[in-house]
């Protein structure tokens, strides 16, 4: 029996029934990380659902990269925005972040 494993809601494409964005399965899949890896990281996610969400982006991928691509765009621009109108605090942030430890324990 065929299942769908991605609707279409808020503007975005999200593992049905869950709040799980595709792109976050999509961009640990192209970073290289397994399906079995995945849903480690998505308790909420069996193995079947991570791997119906990689069939159904590489069924789509024409239409995924090039919406992937667009947001990357918005984002960028968002960010550049902000902090051009708050560079007091991404002052703060950037000290701050030279404080923190760079390995983990």
């Amino acid at each position: 029996m065929a299942r769908d494993y991605i609707e279409k809601r808020d503007g975005g494409y999200w593992v049905a029934g869950t709040r799980v964005s595709l792109d976050s399965i999509v961009y640990a899949f192209l970073r290289g990380a397994a399906p079995e890896s995945i849903a480690q990281s998505y308790p909420v996610l069996g193995l079947e659902e991570v791997y119906g969400v990689i069939a159904f982006y590489l069924a789509n991928q024409m239409e995924i990269d090039a919406m992937l691509a667009n947001s990357d765009r918005e984002f960028e621009q968002l960010r550049t925005q902000t902090r051009e109108s708050n560079p007091g605090l991404y002052k703060k942030l950037e000290e701050a972040r030279q404080h923190l430890p760079t390995t983990r324990k």
